[in-house]
């Protein structure tokens, strides 16, 4: 009598991927949006002379600009990377091999 418990493991394995890979994508759009409104902010304040002086803006100047772009850069990089080098295919693979070795370890002890 075979059940259908491996394939809703393999459902919900599958949605937490999803789930995991949307909640990256959706940060990085985020971020994206923000550090755009700051370049455009930056932009505007060291290159047209606009004089935006109130709290945060006051401290946006090159350093942070640099440091900002760096880590955005970054996490671009490490996101699309990621996903090109450990594509759903090397995913699928792993997850198989971490199965059938837990099968394996069943079966010596059985």
């Amino acid at each position: 009598m075979e059940t259908n418990c491996n394939n809703d493991r393999g459902k919900f394995e599958f949605q937490q991927i999803f789930s995991k890979k949307s909640v990256q994508f959706r940060s990085l759009y985020i971020h994206a949006f923000v550090y755009a409104i700051g370049l455009t902010i930056y932009l505007l304040k060291e290159f047209y002379g606009v004089s935006l002086n109130f709290f945060p803006v006051r401290y946006l100047n090159s350093v942070v600009m640099v440091i900002w772009t760096s880590v955005f850069l970054v996490s671009v990089i490490d996101l699309f990377a990621s996903y090109k080098i450990f594509d759903e295919e090397w995913e699928e693979r792993k997850l198989k091999s971490l199965l059938d070795n837990k099968k394996v370890k069943k079966q010596k002890w059985e």
